[in-house]
């Protein structure tokens, strides 16, 4: 093995032009891969975290009360169940499990929540809305209304409110003045705009209020219960197992946030397929050049085959030079590629903190070692067919020629 290892090295020392052109040809190969495995992963966390960044990860409600058979008469007629129009879920023991909900493993934060329908009246002006109403110390629980705040601030009273940029735009209205809300109930209630903030998304900016769980109570004459729960997790990945899981221990009705973002993770699901394609080619570019340059070096070095083949080299022998030329050919542009693409990468924010508009590329994702092991097993693979025909050759006709 190690006369194997000194004729692979002395093969690839006596032509090094050749073998560096081939050793950066490699390490470019694989420098696309990494490239594109950080940019479409990279990509993929920058659009979750910025759809999926300021929703739960898992909403609880109560159960649906569709229509159901209640009971069935001889003569075939049926008295059924029809929850009324105006009829408003309402989860009756969400106080009971909010404790055990918190407790579990994986929960960031959990958030009890009343919500409805709405109007802002100020003046002669009047906006649609949709409250949602929290408890003070988890405003910022879900959505990240304390960063996202363009002023004021995110404490809330019984008496205040917070709105976004664009519906205070709509109104003309700031930090401090009086807005009155009008629920869906026609209950009406006088309130101070405490805080003004924007998501980056314009329904929520245009559309969305913030108020205590106390004033909601009383806008949507709701005594007792709460809307649902909403919860963020560490991992948004396991929202689906967790949704389950919850629903399981509960009896509620859990709904993870992939079930209401199908077309999101149909374009995640097509984005990363391009991207392998892209990494398939890449490799396939690899394998193409080593062989072909191993190719050439087998032509060339017919008679030097043919004197160690008179000297009794096996033909596996030298199968196994050709064989280490491709390993380590792959190996060496393989680490080179990777770490020109890792020191490349660096610079670049993560997806979570990049601007918006930026390049998000997540150098944590670019698939190091893996494009390394790809490399070298293809170089191996390139390196085949150029071994068997270096072993094919015939002593007595190469040195007589």
């Amino acid at each position: 093995m190690l006369y194997v290892l000194k004729f692979a090295l002395r093969y690839l020392a006596s032509s090094k032009l050749q073998t560096g052109l081939l050793v950066l040809g490699v390490a470019i190969g694989v420098f696309v891969f990494v490239f594109i495995s950080a940019l479409i992963g990279g990509l993929g966390s920058y659009l979750v975290d910025r759809t999926v960044g300021d929703i739960a990860h898992v909403t609880l409600e109560a159960p649906k009360r569709d229509a159901t058979l209640i009971s069935g008469e001889p003569n075939g007629s049926a008295v059924v169940f029809q929850k009324a129009t105006a009829q408003r879920e309402v989860l009756r023991t969400g106080d009971i499990f909010l404790p055990l909900i918190e407790e579990m493993e994986g929960v960031k934060a959990a958030s009890p929540q009343i919500v409805g329908n709405g109007f802002v009246i100020r003046g002669q002006s009047r906006a649609p809305v949709y409250v949602t109403g929290v408890e003070p110390g988890k405003v910022s629980a879900i959505a990240d209304i304390r960063g996202k705040l363009v002023s004021g601030s995110d404490r809330l009273t019984n008496s205040s409110i917070l709105i976004g940029a664009s519906l205070a735009s709509d109104l003309g209205v700031g930090v401090g003045q009086i807005i009155t809300l009008q629920s869906d109930r026609d209950v009406e209630r006088s309130l101070m705009i405490a805080g003004i903030f924007s998501l980056g998304v314009e329904t929520l900016d245009a559309r969305s209020a913030f108020v205590s769980i106390a004033a909601a109570r009383s806008l949507f004459d709701l005594d007792q219960g709460i809307s649902r729960i909403e919860i963020k997790l560490n991992d948004l990945n396991s929202a689906e197992l967790f949704a389950d899981r919850i629903a399981a221990a509960t009896g509620l009705e859990a709904t993870p946030w992939t079930e209401n973002n199908a077309q999101l993770l149909d374009g995640l699901r097509a984005q990363a397929n391009s991207g392998d394609l892209i990494k398939a080619f890449s490799l396939i570019t690899i394998v193409i050049g080593v062989a072909s340059a191993l190719l050439l070096s087998t032509y060339r070095r017919r008679p030097e085959i043919g004197i160690m083949r008179a000297f009794g080299a096996s033909r596996m022998f030298v199968v196994s030079v050709f064989v280490f030329q491709g390993m380590l050919v792959g190996l060496i542009g393989g680490v080179l590629g990777a770490g020109a693409g890792y020191l490349v990468m660096s610079p670049f924010p993560v997806p979570e903190e990049a601007a918006s508009g930026g390049f998000p590329i997540d150098v944590r994702q670019g698939d190091y070692l893996l494009a390394i092991v790809l490399t070298v097993i293809g170089a191996i693979i390139a390196s085949i067919l150029p071994a068997r025909a270096a072993a094919k050759v015939d002593p007595v006709e190469v040195i007589g020629q």
